[in-house]
């Protein structure tokens, strides 16, 4: 059986995580095995989840059992589930892989079949469950990674988009008594989406919003909690933070609005915030967080906007 393995992109992460019933279902996702190698570091002790048990033929199972001794004993895929010591040495090997998961540095790997995809979350340290292996059904999965890319839209109930936001990105629910709530958004297809815990038809939630008087701004992850930016008519260094208007005023001193600038550009450069990104935050601040331009990929590297024939697109029905 051929089979590769590779990084996973930062972006397919979360996939290694538990997901909703619906995400389950758009994916194709079997289940997960979880496992870990004892406190000695060379056993091998593993439980099976089901997510979409009728996925889990018998073509399916004798698939996975192979994989699973391919990982383990195949020389040709690093011994990656050998034992702890051996997926140390192939995550350390590829730290491309690695990233801050829940509670330690975790590593992240893609194992594609003809068929399947097994989405793995490894943690070399002892005294944890050491590996999660979530099993896909591989042309459901890549269908809806390609459709998530497009991102989440969210309209008015006449249809007409407010923005749109990446899978995973936050909306900020502002209630009529003024009091707000964040919530992580989720890609289910064109027209449905998870909102929290709950699973809205696109327009169905524009209505509720507009009958309970609530309003919904993007809380984007392309953005920065924090920037720094400055008041033109004054030339004044200002804090702007994501999803609030106004600003919040410094005692940072400058001689005038082109030295202002200067500092504004070096400090927001230390802090990793590029110019596309603080001139987003800027017109956020201003004119509202659900504004086009209020996104990063508004803008090229200098900060200066791109014509909407550029980057815009028409959305339908």
């Amino acid at each position: 059986m051929n089979m590769t393995l590779q990084v996973l992109p930062e972006k397919h992460r979360l996939y290694t995580y538990a997901q909703s019933q619906q995400i389950y279902g758009q994916t194709g996702c079997i289940g997960h095995l979880r496992g870990d190698m004892d406190s000695n570091g060379t056993g091998f002790f593993t439980s099976w989840d089901n997510h979409c048990a009728n996925l889990k033929t018998d073509a399916f199972k004798a698939e996975f059992d192979t994989v699973i001794n391919m990982l383990r004993f195949d020389e040709r895929y690093g011994g990656v589930l050998k034992n702890r010591s051996s997926m140390a040495g192939y995550c350390y090997a590829n730290p491309e892989s690695g990233f801050d998961g829940n509670y330690c540095r975790e590593y992240a790997f893609r194992a594609d079949t003809d068929k399947y995809s097994y989405l793995m979350r490894l943690n070399p340290n002892k005294g944890d469950y050491n590996f999660y292996i979530y099993a896909y059904e591989r042309e459901w999965l890549d269908r809806h990674l390609k459709n998530a890319e497009k991102g989440i839209r969210f309209i008015k109930p006449d249809y007409t988009t407010l923005f749109r936001i990446a899978d995973f990105d936050k909306v900020r629910i502002t209630f009529y008594n003024g009091d707000s709530v964040d919530y992580t958004c989720r890609y289910i297809d064109e027209y449905h989406v998870e909102v929290g815990s709950n699973l809205y038809h696109i327009c169905q939630f524009a209505e509720i919003m507009q009958r309970n008087g609530n309003t919904v701004i993007p809380l984007r992850a392309s953005l920065p909690e924090t920037c720094y930016s400055t008041l033109a008519n004054t030339g004044e260094i200002v804090i702007i933070k994501r999803g609030e208007s106004g600003y919040y005023p410094t005692d940072i001193p400058a001689k005038n609005l082109a030295e202002a600038k200067e500092i504004v550009d070096e400090m927001n450069e230390k802090g990793g915030v590029s110019k596309a990104q603080a001139e987003a935050m800027k017109v956020g601040s201003m004119f509202g967080w659900a504004t086009p331009a209020a996104d990063p990929a508004s803008y090229d590297k200098n900060g200066k906007l791109i014509p909407p024939n550029r980057n815009g697109r028409g959305d339908e029905r």
